[in-house]
């Protein structure tokens, strides 16, 4: 139950500033889009093109937005 209402909420910041923690990562972001198990973000380091990150929302410690 938790895990919808999560990413429903997640889904309705689709295009904001985003930090996701997991276990060993912390990545950061604008938020690309959300599915039932996959959130999807593309990270830049300002230095060209950026990169497609997809995180598995059962790996997801916390998010904040940025």
């Amino acid at each position: 139950m938790f895990k919808n209402l999560f990413t429903n909420e997640l889904a309705t910041r689709i295009g904001q500033t985003v930090e996701i923690a997991t276990s060993s990562n912390l990545f950061e972001g604008i938020l690309l889009s959300v599915t039932g198990n996959i959130v999807v973000i593309i990270s830049s380091d300002g230095y060209g093109p950026g990169i497609q990150i997809s995180i598995v929302v059962g790996a997801i410690h916390f998010v904040r937005f940025l």
